[in-house]
């Protein structure tokens, strides 16, 4: 009887402790303090138009209460109290949607230079620049440094650095072929299995196949990292789409562009890149082989990751997408401006399947697919983080989404890939208080995203356009 006292003032004891500890606000250290714009406990909203991740219609003159961190309330600004020691925001005029939960981000930047790819880690810029540009949640789809993406996230978690909720993709998992010095590379399926089981066991939650892996290292992937109930996604090209829907992958990156499943008499385990691009050139935009494919990954609750940014096109667009320009130190300002001038009117292919591939994701999100996104900044250098993932919602309205798809895609659809959609995703009573207030109306005009002013993180909001001051730049060098 002693025994079973005991333990029930231990237990009783645990239970005060955690409740004590949900109360205590996160700490901060001065360098990030600085950013932070509203800290109170209770926050009110008030007169918002909401944009709330469903899929719903936005609802007008609403009231969003916060408190420690969740969001406790959402309704008419007639309905709901206003707790007497609220923080009341006025939001008449602006517009509330949650936070960004993109799934094809990296913390580092690539330049070409000579022929091979120079991959540099971003880890102040990047993940600052995330937050600013909305997003509260990213997934690193594909690490070169995991250790430091890692580390990253713990230091974001403990209020030493500033960025956004990270789930920590493992090393590409890639046979030797691409001379990229920094690239991961795995020799054969037993390693890959090694691999997995290395990284999941340092906290890495996904993984990423890569263009030469084959099927056998697929294979032994997904035995290894769904066992840890874990994902796997791919930039394919040695393995067709539907060839890795049959052996089990969660998630395809960049949309429909890295298929190589159209290529007459591909060879298996095979990468050949410019005869996939053109058979993709060929294909009809509403070809039955298309459809039917997409019917298969449905079928197979395969997710598909649209990353429109890293494919638009350079004639008549921005230099750098989303007005990310002034990031960049000055001379890689002067790289992308080149580059920029050099293709002006000289990707007319590239013009032709950009439009094709939002087509083909219009169409497999109406067949009831799974599209998140991603913004992927890599490429030729003029995806940047944050700028990119406001651009990518523009693009996809562009595609023939409206304003209200574009944010359930890239919010509520990632959360639920993730496994979170009962935490983030949504502004919803009981939920994480992770939300964007925009000086605009984006469902009138998609491009005012772009006028983010507070990114709320677990309640706490930071300042976006002081984060994107600052960051001006920055990118290239740290």
């Amino acid at each position: 009887m002693a025994f079973s006292t005991r333990w029930c003032l231990v237990l009783s004891t645990i239970i005060l402790l955690g409740t004590s500890v949900l109360s205590v606000a996160q700490q901060f250290t001065p360098q990030v303090q600085e950013f932070i714009k509203v800290q109170e406990p209770s926050v009110a909203l008030v007169d918002a138009k909401v944009i709330d991740g469903t899929g719903r219609p936005a609802l007008l003159h609403q009231t969003v209460l916060l408190n420690q961190g969740r969001i406790v309330q959402v309704g008419p600004v007639k309905k709901v109290k206003v707790p007497a020691d609220a923080k009341v925001i006025n939001c008449a005029g602006k517009t509330l949607i949650p936070g960004l939960v993109m799934l094809h981000e990296h913390l580092y930047y690539t330049m070409p230079m000579g022929g091979f790819f120079n991959i540099a880690q971003m880890p102040y810029s990047f993940p600052r620049l995330y937050l600013a540009g909305g997003a509260t949640t990213i997934r690193t789809a594909g690490s070169i440094e995991p250790q430091t993406d890692l580390a990253i996230k713990r230091m974001i978690g403990e209020g030493k650095l500033i960025g956004p909720d990270m789930d920590v993709t493992a090393p590409y998992m890639e046979e030797p072929s691409l001379d990229i010095p920094a690239l991961n590379t795995i020799n054969g399926p037993e390693d890959a299995a090694a691999t997995t089981k290395f990284w999941a066991d340092k906290g890495c939650t996904s993984f990423k196949m890569y263009m030469h892996a084959t099927r056998a290292d697929l294979k032994a992937v997904v035995q290894q990292a769904h066992q840890r109930n874990l994902k796997i996604t791919g930039h394919l090209a040695s393995i067709t789409y539907r060839e890795a829907a049959e052996i089990g992958i969660d998630n395809l990156e960049h949309g429909f562009m890295a298929s190589s499943d159209f290529m007459p008499n591909k060879a298996p385990d095979v990468a050949d890149y410019p005869a996939a691009r053109q058979a993709l050139l060929k294909l009809p935009v509403n070809s039955p082989a298309m459809k039917e494919l997409i019917s298969f990954l449905v079928s197979k609750r395969v997710a598909l990751t649209s990353t429109l940014p890293v494919f638009e096109p350079y004639t008549g667009r921005e230099v750098v997408l989303g007005g990310g320009m002034e990031a960049l130190i000055p001379q890689l300002q002067e790289r992308e401006q080149a580059t920029w001038q050099q293709n002006q009117n000289k990707d007319t292919a590239s013009l032709r399947l950009f439009k094709k591939e939002m087509v083909w994701e219009k169409q497999f999100y109406d067949a009831g697919g799974l599209l998140v996104s991603g913004t992927d900044p890599t490429g030729a250098g003029r995806t940047i983080a944050g700028y990119s993932n406001r651009r990518q919602l523009e693009l996809l309205v562009e595609g023939g989404f409206t304003p209200v798809q574009a944010i359930k895609i890239s919010t509520l659809n990632g959360a639920i890939y993730l496994g979170r959609e009962k935490e983030i995703g949504t502004i919803e009573a009981g939920k994480q208080a992770d939300l964007v207030l925009i000086n605009g109306d984006p469902e009138q005009d998609i491009k005012q995203v772009r006028r983010m002013e507070i990114v709320f993180k677990k309640g706490v909001g930071f300042d976006s356009v002081k984060l994107f001051e600052t960051m001006k730049g920055k990118v290239g060098l740290n």
